[in-house]
């Protein structure tokens, strides 16, 4: 067996990878929003909707953010099959699994080196998602695969038959395991019900003590009744801490106090973030723990039961891998915009970035849908970036977001952060193709581009970092690679009189890279200049001309259905984008007479 041999998935296709065109993105100030006034001196305003091929999009964002977000949370297409009616089954998991491992493999990148990716899938594609997950993010830094139930055993799924299917599932994987961030988080759990024990005649002394319902003596004392007093528990503090006991096997557990004895400094520490007064009942017995007593209830007899979630303490419990506490009702009302079938709780967006996010880290959706993710890492007050392809950027995405900013929206997770607004986005489109076929078949540059435009693409294309220079005397700086090396990008036709110049402004402790229609100049007589012609230059880097590399099954055409195999892989009805007509090294012709080519 070779040594090379590994464990892997493979499919139809695997091996080949489109060539993407890092695109530039292009701000439409029309649809950026930001609040009136500054709520606090840490509103966001950087936060990015981008309106455009998701693939395309990662490939622009992937210079300027490679290692740098904190948390992805994706809820891809789950593949369900309804589109496939016609095709091979090979064929479907073929497409849909090399549609991930390119978007994956940018995310990936992406990722901080403590970062955390939330992959949202249902059962359809799980079993091949995760080996493709494995295999990309390695198998050591698979932390969990997570039950989501996200409905109820009722309703028409409760007719189909076999078992009911009301879950999904969420992949939690970390870019790199012994640098992770990750924060215990807690869920909200019934108390006990059997230590509902409420003491009568305390003040008599322990001989006169009588043990009663909770529910009983509530009624006793307050002459309410226990669900009025249960609804009302978190008001009045002061006035409704009672003093409790706990009776096991007909003897008194001792009582102290927050403030006395050694255990109550545990107590105290874990229970700092509460600020809040507790009536502590320590037990003599080694074998037990202390019980405590909050608001007349007995919420837990483990210290490290007892939590503040949502401003109040309770009894609770660390999050597991099912996460069956989530499910809302009133889902299809968050932010005010409807997404049948697809819409996520804000309450599910909300724990996966709690797990490993803080305030300021950037987050992540390629998949944003209705702008959940978005949504909630605004209110979170993490900085997010979200791509949507579809008209739901402007249909949900935008109005959602400015009900935010502009405090409006009260739904979802806004009283749980105590958001009250603020904050802003910029909204950007993906820019066309730099270079297009004129009718001669020649390649070149899109008259869309102006002059900027050109210079921030060709930094992409080249690995520059674009960054004009403001001031005139380095009118030849458009970006840089290193503190040295620069990039200078024009469309006219330079002479050897001008490459001196340009030369000489340089200096010789600098290098630049100078990308120009054409020139007529000797190269090798300019020591600290390189000379490349464009679109020549970059020809061969990438597919030109395509705008979609999204799962579009409508447009492909149907297989042979006699057949059983796919003999010929290449015959995957994949929509390739266009070929040049040129071959690598030819000097195409930039704004000349169409039809013609440069010598």
């Amino acid at each position: 067996m070779s040594k090379k041999t590994k464990l892997e998935l493979t499919w139809i296709g695997k091996d080949e990878h489109p060539k993407l065109e890092p695109r530039i993105l292009i701000e439409d100030p029309d649809k950026s929003y930001h609040a009136s006034v500054r709520h606090s001196e840490v509103d966001i305003f950087d936060n990015m909707l981008v309106h455009g091929d998701n693939l395309l999009a990662l490939k622009a964002l992937e210079s300027g953010f490679e290692a740098t977000i904190q948390a992805i949370y994706i809820d891809p297409p789950f593949n369900t099959g309804e589109a496939f009616e016609h095709y091979d089954d090979g064929l479907e998991h073929s497409i849909w699994l090399s549609m991930m491992r390119d978007r994956l493999t940018i995310l990936h990148r992406l990722l901080h080196e403590s970062g955390s990716l939330f992959l949202h899938i249902d059962d359809n594609e799980l079993g091949y998602i995760i080996p493709l997950c494995d295999e990309i993010f390695g198998r050591s830094n698979r932390i969990s695969i997570v039950s989501f139930k996200q409905s109820s055993v009722s309703g028409p799924k409760a007719r189909n038959p076999g078992v009911v299917n009301i879950s999904s599932f969420i992949l939690l994987y970390a870019k790199c395991k012994p640098k992770w961030k990750n924060k215990n988080v807690y869920r909200s759990i019934p108390r006990d019900s059997r230590y509902n024990t409420f003491i009568r005649n305390f003040d008599a002394g322990i001989e006169s003590w009588e043990f009663v319902p909770l529910s009983q003596g509530i009624e006793d004392v307050y002459g309410i009744k226990f669900k009025d007093w249960e609804r009302d528990a978190g008001k009045n503090f002061e006035r409704k801490m009672e003093r409790f006991v706990l009776a096991e096997r007909d003897r008194v557990v001792q009582l102290v106090s927050v403030s006395d004895s050694d255990v109550n400094a545990d107590a105290r520490e874990n229970l700092a973030a509460s600020r809040r007064e507790m009536q502590v009942f320590h037990s003599p017995r080694a074998d037990l723990d202390d019980y405590y007593f909050y608001n007349g209830k007995q919420i837990a007899f483990y210290r490290s039961k007892v939590r503040e979630i949502n401003g109040s303490l309770t009894t609770a419990e660390r999050v597991s891998t099912l996460w069956d506490d989530l499910l809302s009702n009133n889902v299809h009302k968050e932010g005010g915009v409807r997404l049948p079938n697809g819409k996520k709780p804000e309450a599910l967006i909300r724990r996966c970035l709690e797990m490993c996010t803080d305030p300021g880290d950037w987050v992540f959706d390629s998949f944003l849908g209705s702008g959940t993710t978005a949504a909630v890492a605004h209110k979170m007050r993490r900085r997010w970036i979200g791509v949507e392809l579809r008209e739901q950027a402007n249909t949900h995405c935008l109005p959602r977001l400015r009900g935010i900013i502009d405090g409006t929206d009260l739904d979802g997770v806004t009283m749980a952060e105590g958001w009250k607004g603020g904050g802003g986005f910029r909204f950007f489109n993906l820019a066309p193709s730099l270079l297009q076929q004129d009718r001669y078949g020649n390649w070149v540059i899109s008259k869309e581009y102006r002059p900027e435009m050109l210079s921030e693409a060709m930094c992409k294309h080249l690995g520059f970092t674009y960054a004009p220079s403001q001031h005139a005397d380095e009118y030849w700086s458009h970006g840089y690679s290193t503190e040295k090396d620069f990039i200078y990008v024009t469309t006219q036709q330079l002479t050897h009189d001008a490459c001196r110049k340009i030369a000489e402004d340089v200096g010789p402790e600098r290098s630049l890279l100078v990308c120009c229609k054409a020139f007529n100049a000797d190269p090798d007589k300019f020591d600290n200049l390189t000379l490349v012609k464009i679109p020549s230059s970059i020809l061969t880097k990438c597919e030109w001309g395509r705008d979609d590399y999204s799962l579009n099954i409508a447009n492909l055409p149907l297989a042979d259905q006699d057949s059983d195999e796919v003999d010929d892989p290449s015959a995957v009805p994949v929509k390739r984008g266009r070929k040049s007509k040129a071959s690598s090294d030819a000097e195409l012709s930039l704004f000349d007479t169409p039809g013609s080519a440069e010598e």
